[in-house]
């Protein structure tokens, strides 16, 4: 030997490593013949198995696989001289245990209660415009008979809209034409329910006209909102949102002052007409469907306890009020929010408990960022922060609760905390906040532990 040998070529190129690297064809002629068709047939089914891997992976039996080959169309004859098998089944069976399992995720769902923000912020909007009626029209009616007949048929508005509004959605279930004739029916009654009731408190005086416009407002604007028919409903309350918009610096006058409420009154009714024309024209149900009336009533009891919080909270902080009636956009909005993460929730966790507790974390926060800038604005309005949030914890919750088709118990709750703040009114003219505090408190936590209870399930969001 005349020097050590070399144990890698120099620059990879020598006959040596070529020697190694032989090709396919070459090392089928250096096989025996049996063995190189077998050898051959195997790199055949290595290359459809690679070619196929992302069919044959998920599949949990090799019946899928020969399905797979089947769609292909391979041929038994192909089977045979490409792939070494007898059978269609039997190449599936080696493709099945060559690849191995894999599982992928599947696609993440669209989420079924994605919230309009826009719709929402609109909606909680129109809940406070109308309020811009009462500056314009206080100096014609002002006396405090006329303002208890407005504040009383804005309850039963309240709670007849709210009772009517629940009974015609679930005739919306039929068609929005089964919907439409139901308000058709149903808001003309409550109107002259409303006006019915301030009338027999303020008696025939200038003031019954305010309260009859204010009952057929609130009966027209239900129905536009029951049909989402917001951005109308925006339309014709221009001319009143111009007129207060222009008070702070010039005194339109008397005449100026009725011609614009009855403008916006007689817009808004037109837009009613427009709207329930057009819904009626629709085709009729085959077979409607017609709740019981029943079904509606604790709907229509709690908003008449929750507009006597409101009514109540009103009397201190009118400004505070009006900052909690417009927050219900966002309530709205996270009621959205708080089903599209529980049914989240349900795809996420594999036990009921785990469930549970997740579930809680999502009403926890929906409720925390609902009342986040309540604090601060009940510091700018000059109200104590603590009953604003208590109230405001107490309709959000009972909110969510009808949400589900729970009714009886929020209403039931909020009837008890309303009688307590009334209660209380006949000891003083005005409840003190601690009254409101402690009533709402106590109904907003019994809230609180039945919606945790109730909702923390997993068969409630299915």
């Amino acid at each position: 030997m005349s020097g050590p040998i070399r144990l890698e070529p120099p620059d990879g190129r020598e006959d040596t490593l070529m020697l190694r690297l032989a090709r396919e064809s070459t090392m089928t002629l250096r096989l025996p013949g049996r063995r190189a068709a077998r050898w051959g047939k195997d790199a055949a089914i290595d290359r459809l198995a690679a070619q196929l891997a992302e069919q044959i992976g998920p599949a949990v039996h090799a019946y899928e696989v020969a399905a797979v080959l089947e769609s292909e169309g391979l041929t038994a004859q192909q089977i045979a001289d490409e792939y070494g098998h007898g059978n269609l089944f039997s190449l599936a069976e080696d493709l099945y245990t060559r690849v191995p399992r894999s599982f992928p995720e599947p696609a993440a769902a669209a989420d079924p209660w994605k919230p309009d923000p826009v719709r929402c912020g609109l909606r909680g909007a129109l809940f406070a415009l109308p309020g811009l009626a009462y500056p314009l029209t206080a100096r014609l009616w002002q006396s405090d008979r006329a303002i208890l007949a407005l504040v009383v048929a804005g309850l039963v508005s309240w709670a007849w809209g709210q009772g009517l509004g629940h009974r015609a959605y679930l005739r919306m279930a039929s068609g929005r034409a089964e919907a439409a004739r139901t308000l058709r029916a149903g808001a003309p009654l409550g109107a002259l329910l409303a006006f019915g009731t301030g009338l027999a408190i303020v008696g025939p005086s200038p003031a019954a006209f305010f309260v009859a416009g204010q009952s057929c407002y609130l009966a027209a604007a239900g129905i536009l909102l029951v049909l989402a028919r917001e951005r109308l409903l925006l339309g014709a309350l221009t001319p009143l949102m111009a007129g207060a918009a222009a008070l702070p610096f010039q005194e339109p006058g008397v005449p100026l002052r009725i011609g614009i409420s009855v403008l916006t009154l007689a817009l808004v009714v037109a837009a009613v007409v427009h709207c329930l024309r057009g819904t009626l024209k629709l085709p009729a149900a085959a077979a409607p469907v017609t709740p019981r009336l029943v079904a509606s009533l604790p709907y229509g009891l709690f908003g008449l306890a929750a507009g006597v919080l409101v009514a109540f909270a009103g009397q201190r902080h009118p400004l505070a009020v009006i900052a909690l009636t417009l927050s219900m956009g966002p309530a709205e909005w996270l009621l959205y929010r708080y089903r599209g993460l529980s049914v989240a929730a349900l795809r996420a966790t594999a036990t009921p408990a785990a469930f549970r507790w997740r579930s809680a974390a999502v009403f926890g926060g929906c409720l925390f960022v609902y009342l986040l800038p309540l604090f601060p604005a009940a510091l700018l309005t000059g109200a104590q922060p603590a009953p604003l949030l208590a109230l405001a914890a107490l309709l959000w919750t009972a909110l969510l609760l009808q949400a589900f088709g729970i009714a009886w118990l929020p209403a039931g709750v909020s009837l008890a905390a309303a009688a307590g703040v009334a209660s209380a009114s006949f000891l003083a003219p005005v409840p003190g906040a601690l009254t409101e505090y402690l009533c709402c408190t106590a109904a907003a936590l019994v809230l609180m532990g039945s919606t945790l209870h109730l909702l923390g399930r997993p068969t409630a969001h299915s």
